[in-house]
């Protein structure tokens, strides 16, 4: 069988996605997306899902974007159920990024409140680029059920997550800012502050959150 220099240079490139060297495994995502090929599906799937480095997984979404939607999306759509975190992280990261609805029935439930979460915020992110006309209150009702966990960034993604969904978000988090846990009810308040006054920073919409729980309140305006 004849070797072509296309074949060749796809073994290469293929090669050079497992290179030791990051900035080798970098270039070689960049030649993949400058040049793609059906053949690089598979192989930059894989790679997203073990790759330790962010730029070089950045870079892999990329590549993956500039290749058909028919062949990228079933691929992806079979990672979402993987057992690895990172392969479900960069594979919902991956949709959110093609922007191809028909990826919405993958977002679940199971999804939008994994127990990782670099996952979990990969889903927020997706969903509410994935999430279909009509559906929007339906998301946000799931959303503000996640209000409260995680560290900063992850806080942060899911009031991003609401906000960006807009006022269809607001019943489910005027609902949420009078929970009986205080930790969901200052992120209730922080994400309602940030949505009104955007410049206002999430640590000080968080502390002027957690002030007015801590005084009791609810911190919903009077008519």
């Amino acid at each position: 069988m004849t070797v072509t220099r296309q074949d060749t240079e796809v073994i290469r490139a293929i090669r050079g996605l497992e290179d030791s060297g990051s900035s080798v495994r970098l270039r070689a995502a960049l030649a993949v997306g400058t040049t793609p090929d059906p053949r690089f599906v598979d192989k930059l799937v894989e790679r997203s899902a073990v790759e330790p480095e962010f730029h070089v997984r950045d870079m892999l979404t990329w590549a993956l974007t500039r290749h058909p939607v028919s062949l990228t999306l079933p691929a992806l759509l079979r990672e979402v159920s993987s057992k690895r975190g990172q392969a479900r992280s960069q594979a919902l990261h991956t949709l959110s990024k093609i922007g191809d609805r028909r990826a919405w029935p993958a977002i679940t439930r199971t999804l939008l409140s994994d127990a990782d979460d670099e996952v979990a915020r990969s889903a927020w992110r997706a969903a509410v680029v994935l999430v279909p006309e009509g559906e929007e209150s339906a998301l946000a009702t799931v959303l503000v059920t996640q209000l409260g966990r995680g560290g900063r960034e992850t806080r942060l993604s899911l009031s991003r997550a609401l906000i960006a969904l807009g006022e269809v978000a607001a019943p489910a988090l005027l609902a949420a800012a009078t929970a009986s846990d205080p930790r969901v009810r200052a992120h209730a308040l922080a994400t309602q502050r940030l949505s009104r006054d955007p410049d206002a920073g999430f640590e000080s919409a968080i502390e002027e959150a957690k002030r007015v729980v801590a005084l009791g309140g609810s911190g919903q305006e009077g008519p």
